[in-house]
């Protein structure tokens, strides 16, 4: 199939682009690996697409003292490249290859990702176990949002009307902390039938599940567990897996659970 009809503009600064993704039936467009197949199957018909991947102030990866800014036109690839977030964040490093193929890491950028809201991608569930700041940017200036209140329901954000997501803040890893990021997919590059990103340190788990639910989702219960057992038991309060084509919900939530397995060893363990 071929597109619908529609406008397109490619705006010179964010304030351009503010001023024409505030007009009715506008939508950005940034890497366009999950929008562009969208409208050549007419799932999404734009009045106006706003190209935004010439504003090269959405894009880089900053470490200011123990913040690390990465600006929402980052690709996968920047970021998997990037020394600042091996060092910093590898929850984000070890989660990257997972993502699609190198074509599509290549296009496909953080922001993209992050405002699509898949329910299976990889950065969702990463943003929520990492506890990062969602920066999104309107007419009212820019606004934080805890990614902890960004996911809303199947591909539904925070974001407001005329709002843009401009940049992913995250609090660098101390040494004392630990992360783990794992995934089942049918094969390497296909969106995950289970997932799991993961952080521990003073004390503390954050569990978070991708492909389980609506929306990433944060397992409080089984975080909160002092061992193994009791943490793969409490995940049943945290998670109800709709079942999919190939894979019912009690499937999920056991794959869910080996994930959680594997997993413990390197959350458990001081570094």
């Amino acid at each position: 199939m071929k597109t619908a009809s529609f406008a397109y503009a490619k705006p010179r600064s964010l304030a351009q682009a503010l001023e024409l993704i505030a007009r009715p039936g506008a939508k950005a467009l940034a890497g366009g690996q999950s929008l562009i197949p969208s409208l050549n199957m007419r799932l999404s018909s734009p009045e106006l697409l706003v190209d935004i991947t010439g504003l090269d102030e959405l894009r880089g990866i900053r470490l200011d003292k123990d913040v690390v800014r990465i600006g929402a036109l980052t690709t996968h690839t920047e970021i998997e490249k990037s020394e600042v977030v091996r060092k910093h964040l590898p929850l984000l490093a070890q989660a990257v290859p997972h993502i699609a193929h190198p074509a599509i890491r290549n296009r496909g950028t953080i922001g993209g990702s992050l405002a699509l809201a898949d329910p299976a991608a990889e950065y969702p569930a990463c943003v929520l176990a990492l506890d990062a700041t969602i920066v999104a940017t309107g007419p009212k200036g820019e606004r934080k949002i805890r990614a902890s209140d960004f996911f809303k329901s199947l591909f539904e954000t925070a974001l407001q009307e005329g709002e843009l997501l401009t940049a992913v803040e995250f609090r660098a890893q101390k040494k004392d902390e630990r992360s783990a990021f794992l995934e089942l997919a049918r094969r390497h590059g296909d969106y995950a039938i289970v997932g799991l990103a993961a952080t521990a340190g003073n004390g503390t788990k954050r569990l978070a599940y991708f492909g389980a639910a609506d929306r990433a989702v944060l397992a409080p219960h089984a975080a909160q567990a002092k061992d193994l057992a009791s943490a793969k038991a409490a995940l049943a309060k945290d998670l109800q897996p709709p079942a999919d084509l190939y894979h019912s919900s009690e499937t999920k939530l056991h794959l869910a659970r080996v994930l959680l397995e594997r997993a413990w060893t390197t959350l458990s363990t001081p570094r």
